[in-house]
């Protein structure tokens, strides 16, 4: 990576989000770079390299011991911002097994659920709620809401090893293509917190997503991602009309 030295985005900041794109890559197996190496890499002072991996370390991707060295916890799986992705390939293309524990399958009623689909309140809804796993390691809760009438044969499936998107479309002819997602950090509630393997006052990510086929809602999903495993990327170019820059000073309106 060249660093952009007239960024007004810090140094370490552009080590920072090279280190994470390196890591949801799986460049690191087990033992990560240290100072010396990273500082020679990048080409910056030992002050900027120290203060990346600082942040890396308190987000809990990397571990540092006395006479150890410095070792990745967890590779980051990254996600895709602005694009309606499929989780279980985006962790099975970056080398994880893929793997979830269904916790609920069954048919229920759910006022908000309704209104966010935009379904009368005492409609039946198909419920889903997964622990999601990368490689036997707890990474999502994820919850999903889905009208009965269009989902009902959703019921009879085997979430294990399977994706809900690719099953929503062969049984039930329904092709997610679009939608919106929301995502915050909060902090997990205890029983959230053992589900997903990680301590007391660790944020999490809230994720919030409805999915549409065409105008019609198809799925209300929220849910909670390991803020730890988790690297969610935005990229652009300049074909992209709505992204713009702030205007000069001083230049004309």
């Amino acid at each position: 990576m060249t660093l952009d030295r007239n960024s007004p985005l810090p140094l370490w900041a552009q080590v920072l989000g090279d280190l994470r794109t390196r890591l949801a890559r799986g460049e690191f197996t087990g033992r990560f770079p240290g100072d010396e190496e990273l500082r020679a890499q990048y080409g910056v002072s030992r002050h900027t390299v120290r203060e990346a991996v600082r942040r890396l370390q308190a987000e809990g991707v990397i571990e540092r011991g006395r006479g150890r060295g410095t070792f990745v916890t967890g590779t980051l799986i990254e996600q895709p911002l602005g694009a309606l992705y499929s989780l279980f390939r985006s962790v099975e293309t970056q080398g994880f097994v893929q793997r979830s524990v269904v916790r609920y399958l069954e048919e229920r009623r759910n006022e908000e659920a309704a209104k966010v689909l935009g379904r009368p309140p005492d409609e039946p809804l198909v419920y889903l709620e997964r622990l999601r796993l990368a490689d036997d390691q707890p990474v999502v809760l994820d919850c999903s809401w889905l009208p009965a009438s269009l989902a009902r044969p959703l019921l009879q499936v085997d979430f294990t090893r399977t994706a809900l998107y690719h099953e929503l479309q062969a049984r039930c002819g329904l092709r997610p293509d679009a939608g919106w997602e929301r995502l915050r950090p909060v902090l997990p509630s205890r029983e959230q917190r053992d589900l997903l393997g990680i301590g007391a006052h660790t944020p999490a990510l809230a994720i919030e997503r409805l999915a549409s086929a065409g105008t019609t809602p198809v799925e209300w999903r929220h849910g909670l991602v390991r803020a730890d495993r988790f690297s969610y990327v935005a990229r652009w170019s300049s074909q992209d009309l709505g992204a713009g820059f702030e205007p000069a000073v001083g230049a004309s309106h």
